[in-house]
C-alpha cells in the first residue's frame, strides 16, 4: 500500500513543505496541530478553546484519512505554558478519555506565540 499524505488546507504545508498526517498502512502520524481555525483564518487567545479546535482540526484530519481516535495509540501535548495544562484535561478527556493513549506533556516555546497548545498523535488502525 502506497503512503498517503493528508492535507489540512493549511498555506503553511506548502511552504515549509509538510503535511498534516502521513499514512502507511495500518499506521498514521500525525504533525502538531494547533487550535488555528483554517475556516475563519483565527485563533482564540484561550487554550481551552484552542485545545477543542486543534481536536476539531485533527477529526478533520482523521476522517479523511479513514481513522478514528480510537486508533490513537501516543499522544504528545506541547504547551508554551505548563500551567495551562490541567485547564486543558476535561477537553482533552472527552476526546481520548476513553481511549487512554500513551501521553507526553513538554512545555516549550511553539513557532507562534499566538498559539497556546499543539497535539501530535500517533495511530494504528484497529483490527
Amino acid at each position: 500500500m502506497p503512503r498517503k499524505l493528508i492535507s489540512s488546507g493549511s498555506e503553511f504545508e506548502q511552504k515549509i513543505g509538510y503535511s498534516r498526517a502521513v499514512v502507511d498502512g495500518d499506521w498514521m502520524w500525525m504533525s502538531g496541530t494547533t487550535g488555528f481555525d483554517y475556516a475563519k483564518k483565527t485563533i482564540s487567545d484561550n487554550v481551552v478553546a484552542q485545545t477543542e479546535q486543534a481536536f476539531v482540526n485533527i477529526k478533520a484530519a482523521l476522517d479523511q484519512a479513514g481513522f478514528a481516535f480510537a486508533d490513537v495509540v501516543r499522544c504528545v501535548y506541547i504547551l508554551p505554558n505548563a500551567a495551562d495544562f490541567e485547564s486543558c484535561w476535561p477537553t482533552m478527556g472527552k476526546y481520548l478519555g476513553t481511549v487512554r493513549p500513551a501521553i507526553t506533556m513538554m512545555e516549550a516555546a511553539l513557532s507562534d506565540p499566538k498559539m497556546k497548545i499543539e497535539i501530535e498523535l500517533t495511530l494504528k488502525k484497529r483490527t
